[in-house]
This record gives C-alpha cells, sequence and structure tokens, in this order.
C-alpha cells in the first residue's frame, strides 16, 4: 500500500453533492445536528461483542482518523463506499445459492411475527450469525458446509411466518415453492458439502460448490481452456480467468467475464459511481491514475488494464489514504484462477510504519543472505513500499475474517519489474492481541513457565515481525526459472499453501538473525526464540483447535504451518532439535535447539524455492501431502479437549466502525465516525443498503 502524504494535492475543489447509498439507514448528519455516539471510542472500548459456534466478533477502532483534513475524510467515505457496494459479489463467489439463504434468513430477522426464544430460535439466530460470518453456508476456513441445528419444519414455520414482502420471492413464486429450494441447500449434508475441494484425486470443480464455475464445467475444461491461452514466451502474462465464471453451454466453454455491463454489473456499477467520487478528491495524480485505472478496468473488464491499474497503484507511494479494491486472492478457487472480490480502506501509521519501512529498504541484502538457491535469487530487489495501516472498512473476502498482512499485487512478473506493497494491518493485530490477552491458550499449549515468560514479553513483537517479514521480503523473493510457467500452471492447486509457506519460511529464517537487532527493529533474538516456540506450538497443536475430529486440513494456511512445524519436527528428530514431551496425560513440542531449528527453516526454504522456481509439480505434492494434510488423530483429540476447557472461540472476524457524513448544502463538509456496538444490527444495515445483485445471477 502507499506510502504518506501530509497534504492534499493543490487544485482539488472538494467534491460533488453526495448521496447515500440506496436505502441508507444510516442518514447522513445535518451540519445542525449532532452525530450520533452509538459505539464512541473511549477508555471503555469494549473490543470483543460477540461469541457464537466457534467464532468471536470483534471490533476495531480508527485512531487519527479524526484528525485528518477534510478532504482526506471523503476519500476514505467514497472508497468506504465502493468497497461495502461490492459486498453481494463475494456472498455468490462463494455459493450460487447464498443469496437466497442470506435473504430469506435477514427476512425472518426483519418480520417473523412469532415468539422470538427458545432453543430452536436461539439455534435459528446462531446459524443466520454463521452465515453472515462466512459470507454463505460454508464455513469460511474449513470450506465445510455447516447445518443447521433446528429442524426444516421449524425453518419452515419462520419463513411462512414472516412478512411476505419481505422475502426474496421470485415473480409468482409460492412460499412453498422457495422452502422447497431452501431444504436441500441448508439441511442436506450430501449436497454441495464443501466449497472448496483441494483433494488431488478428485475433480475439483465438480467436488466444489464454488460459483466460480458453472453447471458441468469439469476440471479437464477449465486446465484445457487456459491451456490455450498459455504463452510461456510472454513476459508479462496475463491473470486469466482472474474476473470471470467458466461456464459450459452447448459443449462450448466461455467466460461471463465481471465488469459493468456483465455479470455482477448492477453492483459493480456501483462501485464505480463512489469510485470515481473518490478519483475527483484524490490526495494526488498518482492516486487518481490508479483509480482512474481501476474504473477502466471495471468498465471493460480488460485483464491488461488491470494490470495496468496495479502497476498505477505501486506506483503511489506518497498518499496517505490507500485502498485494496477488485478481484484479488485467489484462494476460493480450487484451480487458483479466479479472484474473490475483497476491499480494504486505510490511513497509514506513519509512527509504525518506521520499523516495517526499515526491513523493506534492506529487501537486497535479505534477498543475498537468504537461504534460496542462488540461482534464484532476485539481483535487483525492485521497489518494495511497505508501511503500517490503519483500517478504515474491510469488505468482501476480508471481512468479517481479515488478514493481518497483505502484500500485492500477486502478479510475479508486475513484482519483479515494478514492486510491491506490503502491509502490516496495526488497528486489526492490535484489536486481535487485546482480545486474546485473558484466553489461556498460551499457559496451555506452553510446556514450561520460561516459555510462557518468554512469549508474555516478545511474542507481540516477534508475531508482528513475522508477519512483516513475511509480507515484505518473503512473497517479494526469489525468482522464476527462465521459461517455467506460472505457479497457478505448474503447481496447480498446492500453488497458495506452497507460496503461503515459502514466505513463512523466509520470515522464519530471518527471525533468528543478528541483522534485526543490528537494524533495531527488535531487541534481542530472544523475540526470535518466542517466534520460533510460537510457530511450532501452533503448527503442531494449537491451530488443530479449527477442524472437527478426524478432518483432514484443507486450508492454504493451515496446510502450509503444519508442512513447515512437521517437516522440521521430524528433519531434527534425531538430534532432538524438537522435542516431543508427554506430561500428565498431555502432550508438549519444546524446541531445544533453535540454532539447528534456523538451519532447518533455511533447508525447506532452499527446497521449496526450488519447487517454485522450477514448476516441479511431483515435489510440491509429495511434500504438502507428505507434511500438511493429514491430522494426528491422538494429538487432534487431545488439541480438542484442552481447548475446549478453555471455553473461548477458536475464530474472530470484526464489525466495522461506521462512517457517517456530515453534510450542509449538499456538500460533505465532515465525516464522522461510530463504532457498532452488534453484529446483527450491522447485517442487517448492510443487507438494506448494499443488496445491489438478484438472487440468481
Amino acid at each position: 500500500m502507499a506510502a504518506l502524504s501530509a497534504t492534499a494535492c493543490p487544485g482539488n475543489k472538494g467534491s460533488e453533492p453526495v448521496t447515500q447509498p440506496p436505502g441508507q439507514t444510516s442518514p447522513p448528519v445535518s451540519a445542525q445536528t449532532p452525530a450520533s455516539t452509538e459505539g464512541t471510542a473511549s477508555a471503555e472500548f469494549t473490543t470483543q461483542i460477540d461469541q457464537f459456534a466457534d467464532l468471536r466478533v470483534l471490533r476495531y477502532q480508527i485512531p487519527g482518523f479524526d484528525e485528518l483534513p477534510l478532504q482526506q475524510k471523503q476519500l476514505a467515505y467514497f472508497l468506504y463506499q465502493a468497497a461495502l457496494s461490492g459486498r453481494d459479489i463475494i456472498w455468490d463467489q462463494n455459493y450460487r445459492h447464498n443469496l437466497l439463504v442470506r435473504r430469506t434468513l435477514e427476512a425472518v430477522v426483519r418480520s417473523y411475527q412469532g415468539k422470538r426464544e427458545g432453543s430452536d430460535w436461539d439455534a435459528f439466530m446462531v446459524y443466520t450469525k454463521r452465515v453472515w460470518f462466512s459470507n454463505g453456508i460454508h464455513h469460511h476456513y474449513s470450506m465445510k458446509k455447516f447445518l443447521p441445528e433446528f429442524s426444516a419444519e421449524y425453518f419452515a414455520t419462520l419463513v411462512e411466518g414472516s412478512t411476505a414482502a419481505q422475502l426474496p420471492l421470485a415473480k409468482g413464486q409460492k412460499v412453498s415453492e422457495l422452502l422447497a429450494t431452501l431444504r436441500p441447500v441448508m439441511f442436506d449434508p450430501e449436497v454441495d458439502a464443501k466449497r472448496v475441494e483441494l483433494d488431488s484425486s478428485k475433480d475439483l470443480i465438480g467436488a466444489s460448490a464454488t460459483n466460480y464455475y458453472g453447471e458441468n464445467v469439469t476440471q479437464k475444461d477449465a486446465e484445457r481452456f487456459y491451456a490455450r491461452k498459455a504463452n510461456k514466451n510472454d513476459a508479462t502474462p496475463v491473470s486469466h480467468g482472474l474476473n470471470s465464471q467458466l461456464v459450459k453451454k452447448g459443449g462450448k466453454v466461455s467466460e461471463r467475464v465481471w465488469k459493468v455491463d456483465g455479470m455482477y454489473g448492477t453492483a459493480i456499477a456501483e462501485i464505480v459511481v463512489w469510485l470515481e467520487r473518490a478519483s475527483a478528491v484524490a490526495e494526488n495524480d498518482a492516486q487518481r491514475q490508479a483509480l482512474d485505472k481501476l474504473v477502466q478496468f471495471y468498465e471493460t473488464g480488460d485483464l491488461r488494464t488491470f494490470d495496468e491499474y496495479s502497476i498505477a497503484w505501486v506506483a503511489d507511494t506518497d498518499s496517505r489514504v490507500d485502498v485494496v479494491n477488485g478481484f484479488i486472492e485467489v484462494y476460493g478457487d480450487p484451480l487458483g484462477y479466479r479472484g474473490a472480490f475483497e476491499s480494504v480502506v486505510s490511513i497509514r501509521d506513519m509512527e509504525a510504519s518506521k520499523r516495517i519501512d526499515a526491513i523493506s529498504k534492506q529487501a537486497q541484502w535479505f534477498e543475498d543472505h537468504s537461504s534460496i538457491p542462488e540461482a534464484y535469487k532476485k539481483k535487483d530487489v525492485k521497489g518494495i513500499s511497505a508501511k503500517v495501516i490503519t483500517v478504515v472498512v474491510e469488505a468482501g473476502d476480508s471481512s468479517p475474517s481479515t488478514p493481518i498482512g497483505i502484500n500485492l499485487p500477486n502478479a510475479n512478473w508486475i513484482r519483479a519489474n515494478h514492486g510491491s506493497k506490503s502491509v502490516n494491518l496495526g488497528n486489526i493485530v492490535r484489536a486481535y492481541e487485546e482480545s486474546s490477552k485473558q484466553t489461556g491458550v498460551l499457559e496451555e499449549f506452553a510446556a514450561s513457565p520460561e516459555e510462557v515468560a518468554r512469549a508474555r514479553a516478545h511474542n507481540a513483537l516477534a508475531d508482528t515481525l513475522h508477519t512483516d517479514m513475511h509480507e515484505v521480503i518473503g512473497h517479494a523473493s526469489g525468482a522464476l526459472g527462465k521459461g517455467v510457467g506460472t505457479p497457478k500452471e505448474t503447481l496447480k492447486s498446492y500453488a497458495s499453501t506452497l507460496e503461503e509457506g515459502r514466505a513463512d519460511l523466509v520470515a522464519l529464517y530471518f527471525m533468528l538473525d543478528p541483522k534485526l537487532v543490528e537494524m533495531g527493529v527488535m531487541p534481542s533474538l530472544d523475540v526470535g526464540k518466542a517466534g520460533y516456540d510460537d510457530y511450532i506450538r501452533n503448527g503442531m497443536m494449537v491451530q488443530l483447535a479449527r477442524l472437527e475430529l478426524g478432518e483432514d486440513i484443507e486450508e492454504a494456511h493451515m496446510r502450509n504451518r503444519q508442512m513447515i512445524a512437521t517437516w522440521v519436527y521430524e528433519k531434527g528428530k534425531a538430534a532432538k532439535v524438537i522435542e516431543k514431551l508427554d506430561r500428565d496425560g498431555k502432550t508438549y513440542f519444546v524446541v531445544r535447539d533453535y540454532d539447528k531449528l534456523r538451519g532447518l527453516f533455511g533447508d525447506l526454504l532452499r527446497e521449496v524455492q526450488r519447487i517454485k522456481s522450477e514448476g516441479d509439480y511431483e515435489a510440491g505434492k509429495a511434500l504438502v501431502e507428505s507434511y500438511g494434510v493429514k491430522v494426528d488423530p491422538a494429538i487432534h483429540k487431545q488439541v480438542l479437549q484442552r481447548y475446549e476447557s478453555l471455553k473461548i472461540a477458536p475464530y474472530a472476524g470484526f464489525v466495522n466502525p461506521r462512517l457517517v457524513p456530515v453534510i450542509e448544502n449538499g456538500e460533505i463538509t465532515d465525516v464522522r465516525v461510530e463504532y457498532p456496538d452488534s453484529f446483527v444490527v450491522q447485517m442487517l444495515e448492510y443487507a438494506e443498503n448494499y443488496s445491489l445483485l438478484p438472487t440468481v445471477n
């Protein structure tokens, strides 16, 4: 993301008259009327506001927003509206029936006339909140469909007792017909059971419920379609398939492109309206150029234009307000082509950015001293701009569950030729830290008081440095071999896991390097040791609390963490680099030799980089399948039992702050921040204001 500029670009004249999005339930504030103080930040600000199933809902603050100049507040507000205008897209991308399910649930919450109490009603509300949290009926992390803990008959009672006008009924459709459609979707465990299937023995498209592919499209269809488009001699390849649904009609495979006059057009058109308003108050010409290119991409669907936008976005290093908006990450596509809609609007944290900026300025040193093969090191690391950001709003694939670090763009050739932006989401990290202080997870899974004390003293900085290095020097490192295709072409369904593992390994390798002390970004190597303890503890045990007993690991980040932790444990077993302890019926993994562990991280990094650089599919598959997928059932059962005793939910996500414009004579004269304290209320507000797509797309 972009760097800070304290002043707006000269010549900007402010905004044009502003209207609210359709059905806005939080109206603009007049200049004469005080803004609502609902959830206003204070010394008593509560981070966690809800917990249900395996989920916690938190909230974050936007320090520094009130001090922004008016033009930057206007810019942030327009980008905030552009972000939320795309919210429906991720729901439909995740699963073709998600919008129908969501709008039916919301109609019941808003208008059901019966008793709103008892175990069935409570179970209905838990299910509804789970659907909201996951942007659909499949778990946001495990990808498995979760089932209601109430009967189909009770659900029918709720729907029939709700206001018909509120229900998402098609023209002439009866309530009974709506229920007939929803019953198997919601209640049959065999129907569309997994959103993303990564078992390479299956047809990954046919076994996945994701809506990135139309009916009857097979994995072979998709691979043949994109093989014909691939050109290994193209030094600047476009990201084929990034912004389309692949469909088959009459035996012919084609793309439905996501653009203003294409699929998702009504939502994209609204995004464009707000991006154009943002461009009108841009901080500088570089930012304006990037926003205008993004608008052009949405209007045309041209992926070359998206590359031009990405290059312009990377070049904007002076703006204080910044945005990620588009079809970005490909984890939701089992083949790794299609990008999920997401948006993150932010402002730069000036003081905290000094640490991450120091790392980015040494990117060439880190590349030169990495353990990756010399043949695949970058000789000239292009500009990596890095900063800590304060998130203003998140939408799409980034909300409610959010990353804590981002490195973009994803195209390898743009990184190599033009550089990248790396960010640490500072206020999100702080909110996570605040919510986890009293969970007891550390004390339960750390093997000794000394390990606990080291973690208490250093884990916050260790986690932050790991994220910084993962994004700044991890994803930006290494080079592909000459003539080797892109990782999604060569490594296929294993590309995401191996790339996340590679970035983690870069961070881990340097976490114990004295260079970080010399640079002044950490006080001693004890920070690195705490980071090693935490990574092994999490990769070997703690993260298993997120899985049901008997499940394999499916999610790419979880796979990479177990792959790394298990590989170094096995390779260092003879030398007792990591010792497995069993004490009082509990298992612990204890690092005994930190220097040798660093060496093992370096060895694995060398191999993973070779796999990526050479496109060695078989070696990549063997590494992931051997170490990252299968779970030790005895360890897993124990972790679940120990975690259950803590009575905390293993996953967390966020409600967003609400930006409310103060309007006088049709112009924004200020933008105020409110902090909602109800997940349900925010979801209903979003449903009212940003339901821009039909239930069938």
